[in-house]
């Protein structure tokens, strides 16, 4: 039953939802990562590292909560269950425990790199599918890079 109609053709909007759903489930994970890391972090630069986490946090469920309406938007139910999340992100799992400052700077390199990849591949599936979602994934894709740059620089 689809309550929206899509203005896309079949094939265009078969494109398109698969970019969305993956972003959603990257964007997802990126935001519990972050949070996971969060919660964990000691060291020296304890302070700045858990505030620059809350940064990606936000930015990460800024963006999902966006690319969730775009989906609705063309008739496409989201999917943000845990389950869905867990089986197809592309971020590797946290482990539990302390983190050193250090290794959470590190792990977000990996895990916003990890996120950018994708996005980047969805940007290039989506621009003459729907150039309104590849601009969704262009602006996202942006902020990634900005949080990217920044962890980065950290541990320079």
């Amino acid at each position: 039953m689809y309550v929206v109609k899509s203005p896309l053709s079949d094939a265009d909007l078969k494109t398109v939802t698969e970019a969305l759903q993956g972003a959603l489930v990257d964007l997802v994970d990126l935001a519990l990562v972050a949070k996971q890391i969060h919660w964990n972090v000691v060291g020296p630069r304890f302070r700045t590292v858990h505030l620059q986490l809350d940064e990606v946090v936000d930015t990460a469920r800024l963006h999902s909560d966006t690319v969730a309406e775009r989906a609705s938007a063309l008739g496409v139910p989201p999917d943000g269950r845990a389950a869905t999340v867990a089986a197809g992100s592309g971020i590797g799992a946290v482990s539990d425990g302390w983190v050193k400052d250090v290794d959470a700077v590190g792990r977000l390199v990996e895990a916003l790199g990890a996120v950018i990849a994708r996005m980047r591949k969805r940007i290039a599936a989506t621009g003459e599918a729907d150039p309104v979602s590849q601009d969704i994934f262009i602006t996202i894709t942006a902020d990634l890079e900005k949080h990217h740059w920044m962890f980065q620089a950290e541990n320079g």
